[in-house]
């Protein structure tokens, strides 16, 4: 009988008991009280980052809407002022008669093509 138990790894079989000791420990230590009080606590730690997070967001998806709805507004301008001049911006009268004479000029160029 003694032949079996010198066949024995004595090293392997002690690493399996202590990873099985360890575990049955491990389990115990996870489903604890103490435990249960770090998740909840890691927990809400991430749901007020996530808070965090979401309002940064926020921000910066209304800083952005500003910016584009700028960046129209200028692109707007700057097409106005190639079309009807600069002096369109300074008087509104101003431009309404520009855009009045180019349409004119326009009628006239069409009706002078069609004689």
């Amino acid at each position: 009988m003694m032949k079996v138990f010198s066949k024995i790894n004595k090293k392997g079989t002690g690493i399996f008991a202590a990873g099985v000791l360890f575990g049955t420990a491990g389990i115990k230590v996870l489903s604890g009280r103490d435990a249960k009080k770090v998740y909840v606590s890691c927990t809400a730690a991430v749901l007020r980052a996530k808070e965090s997070i979401m309002k940064t967001v926020t921000n910066i998806q209304e800083n952005a809407e500003d910016i584009y709805a700028e960046a129209k507004a200028v692109n707007e301008e700057r097409e106005a002022e190639m079309v009807y001049g600069e002096d369109c911006f300074e008087e509104a009268s101003d431009c309404d008669e520009k855009k009045d004479e180019g349409e004119a000029e326009e009628a006239t160029a069409k009706e002078g093509a069609t004689i």
